[in-house]
C-alpha cells in the first residue's frame, strides 16, 4: 500500500512540463547537486515569473536554469531575460539534440538527460545585489521547507 507522502510531488508539475523538460531538469539537478548546490524546481520569482531551477551553495550564489526541450521552445520564449535580474549566473539547459549556437551567448550551457548532465558553457558572472541575494535565498528556503513540510503533513500543509 503507497503511503500518502509518496503520493505527492516534490516538483510541482502543472502539466506544462513535457517528458523532455522533466528529464532534462532531473539530470541537470544531479549536476547542480554535484556541484555542491540544492536546487528547487518551479520557484516563483519576486518578477511574477517563475523559473525551472534554482540552485543554491553555500556560499549563497544563486544560479537559474532555464530549461529548453525544443528550438520551438526557445523561440518562443522571451522572458529570460527577466531572470538574469534575480541570479547571479543564468544557464539553459537541453538536451543535445539542440545546437549550442542557438543559445544566447551571454548565458551558460548545461546538456542533459534524465541521467545526468554536463556543463557545456560556463555563465558569466553578474554578482546581486545584497537586497535581491537576502530576498532570493528567503524564498528558496520558503518553497524547499514547505515542500518538506508536504511530505511530513499531507493534510496539515497550506501555502503561505
Amino acid at each position: 500500500m503507497e503511503s500518502a507522502a509518496a503520493k505527492i510531488s516534490l516538483v510541482p508539475i502543472d502539466g506544462r512540463q513535457s517528458e523532455t523538460a522533466l528529464a532534462v531538469a532531473r539530470g541537470t539537478s544531479r549536476l547542480l547537486r554535484s556541484l555542491g548546490f540544492a536546487t528547487v524546481s518551479e520557484l516563483p520569482l519576486p518578477s511574477g515569473r517563475r523559473a525551472d531551477l534554482v540552485a543554491l551553495n553555500e556560499r549563497g550564489e544563486i544560479w537559474i536554469v532555464e530549461i529548453k526541450s525544443s528550438v520551438e521552445d526557445l523561440r518562443a520564449d522571451h522572458k529570460w531575460e527577466d531572470y538574469r535580474l534575480h541570479c547571479d549566473r543564468l544557464l539553459f539547459a537541453f538536451t543535445q539534440d539542440l545546437p549550442c549556437e542557438i543559445f544566447p551567448a551571454e548565458t551558460g550551457l548545461i546538456v542533459a538527460d534524465a541521467y545526468g548532465a554536463h556543463l557545456q558553457c560556463e555563465a558569466p558572472l553578474h554578482k546581486l545585489p545584497a537586497p535581491t541575494r537576502k530576498l532570493m535565498t528567503v524564498r528558496f528556503a520558503l518553497a524547499a521547507a514547505q515542500r518538506m513540510s508536504r511530505l511530513i503533513d499531507p493534510q496539515g500543509h497550506q501555502e503561505f
